[in-house]
């Protein structure tokens, strides 16, 4: 792969990127563009890492429809340095994420050396957070976090029992896991995956259950056994958290891994007074920048954080296909850096 320095250009105005292209099928691989191949923006960023999300596996297959126009440079979060800005609020030299929204689906995204976004885009990192660990959060940091907040904002408490997070060695949820154990919850983990417990007892799972250890009678409500609960999967699994909720209990729902459906009673939410919050980032722009501030405070996932893998850009094909094939644990970052 070509170096580059953060400090500008390569000489010949060329850089290295992840593509994803279509003819008859769709096919990825490595490409050397220039920044006029790019999608617009007010802001040329020289990429520091890259966050792989399961998203950026789907967009390199034909089933997934993740991307409707190409050819497309894929990932959907970054970290990186200004070099060039168009907009009076970034100045050369400053260091940014960018994640979600159309980037690395409707807009060239962060499998890049370089990228170009509008400064809309951009957050300015906050103090004690590294450009690698802004890309190692991402998405999937981002999201744990509003969920997080959504709980507390709903008024769950330590003293009011277990929480139950499940999906936990993906990166949302054991990101999740963490930051509730650090601040005081006690936390079930739900996996099937039994060569994980030391990683989700590192990311600080008090207990881990496997998913056939939740026991559903099939009634309206089951024993009330969670305070609280995160949710990566919907469907059946979703339904059996509703049903198990103390009273006043609350679950934050971010995932659909086995089902859009959701088929429930509503005997929980009138007899209990149970709730169900939606987590979607678009809809809570106003508090980004109050978690970006609490993802380099209480809520950092240090321990999550150190677990985080770099692979090279010449390395993400062979990564997407493990995801696809489900043979991934926590979070990995393409490291441009160099």
């Amino acid at each position: 792969m070509h170096s580059t320095s953060h400090g500008g250009m390569p000489a010949d105005g060329a850089f290295d990127a992840f593509q994803v292209r279509r003819d008859t099928h769709i096919s990825a691989g490595l490409a050397r563009l220039k920044l006029d191949d790019l999608s617009p923006g007010d802001l040329v960023i020289r990429t520091a890492y890259a966050g792989i999300n399961y998203k950026d596996a789907l967009a390199t297959t034909d089933y997934g429809k993740v991307i409707r126009k190409f050819p497309r440079v894929i990932g959907s979060d970054a970290s990186g340095w200004v070099v060039a800005s168009r907009d009076p609020a970034f100045r050369e030299g400053d260091e940014v994420a960018i994640l979600g929204g159309g980037f690395g689906v409707d807009h060239d995204g962060g499998f890049s050396q370089y990228l170009r976004v509008p400064a809309g885009w951009a957050i300015r990192l906050p103090a004690g957070m590294t450009l690698r660990d802004a890309a190692a959060l991402g998405i999937a940091g981002y999201t744990a976090a509003l969920a997080v907040h959504l709980l507390q904002e709903a008024g769950c408490r330590p003293a009011h029992g277990e929480v139950l997070v499940n999906g936990a060695t993906g990166a949302v949820s054991s990101m999740g896991i963490e930051m509730l154990s650090g601040l005081g919850h006690a936390v079930t983990a739900v996996s099937a995956k039994a060569d994980q417990h030391d990683y989700l007892r590192a990311v600080g799972a008090g207990a881990i259950l496997a998913p056939a250890d939740l026991a559903d009678n099939g009634k309206p409500l089951e024993p009330a056994r969670w305070a609280a609960a995160l949710d990566a999967l919907g469907g059946p699994h979703l339904d059996l958290i509703v049903r198990s909720l103390m009273p006043r209990g609350c679950v934050a729902s971010y995932g659909n891994v086995t089902g859009n459906t959701l088929t429930t009673s509503v005997l929980p939410f009138i007899l209990r007074g149970v709730r169900l919050i939606g987590v979607n980032l678009s809809y809570y722009i106003d508090q980004e920048t109050a978690l970006w501030q609490r993802l380099a405070g209480d809520l950092k996932p240090g321990r999550a954080l150190e677990q985080v893998r770099a692979i090279g850009l010449e390395e993400v094909a062979a990564q997407l296909r493990r995801m696809l094939d489900g043979q991934t644990t926590g979070r990995t970052v393409v490291d441009l850096s160099a």
